[in-house]
């Protein structure tokens, strides 16, 4: 499940239990809508509910499909009786995540639409050198690429396809943590801009669901694995069992995430500074808006850097395809001035 459908799921089931509606009725309202594959998981959880089992349950009994995160705060709001401010929250973390997704998108929309008609424009420069025959001679090849008529254009947008699938495919590698790469998350952290940015939308997701977790009345052993859960990083979740350890120890709940190793210093310290100003939740609450706005101000950073990125890539493309073409049209005149 996507975190827009999440947090369209949690919010409507938050204003339709405030509004006195059955469960059920959410559900099967629910059903009428969204992708195949939510319709076929809502029935699951309406059949599971007329068996009498847990909502919370019946999301974990049916697969992946279901966030950790939702799963669990469903099950707080079930065992607390505070299933619709807990819905409440859910909803407002999810949409404050889609803000946060839609705000990058936005950003780097311009450099994106830029680069697809770069690659449309070569496409048809390298159709129309095949088309166009003056005088029964093939045109200059002024993109360089060797790439003529239909069957080029065609190469050329297969080859650009290829490019942005290698792309798509490294990026869900690293999603998936393929060849362990999420071990080499702290490396990544020291690039100058890019890492910092990274971690702090990290962090702010980390605090979100942390004071989320505890605001809502669950025990800090799994508020705390929520919260490293919900990264999404498995470099992040190996910090989950030294933290269980501490809690279990007595030890306070800064200390805990000490253990964890996962968690810079300066991190560390505030959330120190804000357990001792007050309770948990109320002071991690604080500190999740604090780090909200340091993460907005991440994402202009990521945007700008991946624009210019695209930019470069624009520039470099077109300045090739010109220097190119002044070479061939040039040529003659150069072999023309050389002595014989």
């Amino acid at each position: 499940m996507d975190i827009g459908t999440a947090a369209g799921l949690t919010r409507r089931l938050a204003t339709g239990h405030n509004a006195g509606a059955d469960l059920l009725m959410l559900l099967g309202a629910e059903v009428k809508s969204g992708s195949i594959r939510h319709r076929e998981a809502i029935e699951a959880l309406i059949d599971g509910v007329k068996q009498g089992v847990p909502l919370s349950k019946s999301m974990q009994q049916y697969g992946d499909y279901f966030p950790p995160l939702l799963v669990g705060m469903t099950r707080v709001g079930e065992t607390t009786g505070r299933f619709e401010r807990t819905m409440y929250l859910l909803a407002d973390h999810y949409d404050h995540r889609v803000s946060v997704r839609r705000a990058f998108w936005i950003s780097i929309a311009w450099p994106l639409l830029q680069l697809v008609a770069g690659i449309l424009v070569i496409a048809l420069l390298i159709l129309i050198l095949g088309l166009l025959k003056p005088g029964g001679q093939e045109m200059m090849d002024i993109t360089g690429f060797g790439l003529r008529g239909p069957s080029g254009a065609l190469i050329f947008l297969l080859l650009v396809g290829l490019c942005f699938a290698a792309l798509a495919g490294v990026v869900v590698g690293l999603r998936r943590n393929v060849l362990g790469c999420h071990n080499l998350i702290p490396l990544f952290y020291m690039l100058p801009k890019l890492g910092p940015a990274i971690r702090t939308i990290t962090l702010a997701r980390f605090t979100w669901v942390l004071a989320l977790t505890l605001d809502t009345g669950l025990d800090a052993i799994r508020a705390v694995t929520l919260a490293l859960d919900s990264t999404g990083s498995d470099y992040y979740r190996g910090g989950i069992r030294p933290a269980t350890a501490a809690i279990e120890q007595g030890q306070s709940l800064t200390e805990s995430l000490r253990a964890t190793e996962v968690l810079p210093d300066d991190f560390l310290v505030q959330m120190e500074v804000a357990e001792l100003s007050g309770t948990d939740a109320e002071s991690l609450q604080a500190l999740a808006l604090e780090y909200e706005q340091q993460a907005k101000l991440a994402v202009k950073t990521l945007s700008g850097i991946l624009s210019v990125l695209i930019w470069l890539v624009i520039i470099v493309v077109f300045v090739g395809m010109i220097i190119n073409m002044l070479m061939r049209v040039y040529q003659p005149y150069y072999d023309a001035l050389q002595p014989i």
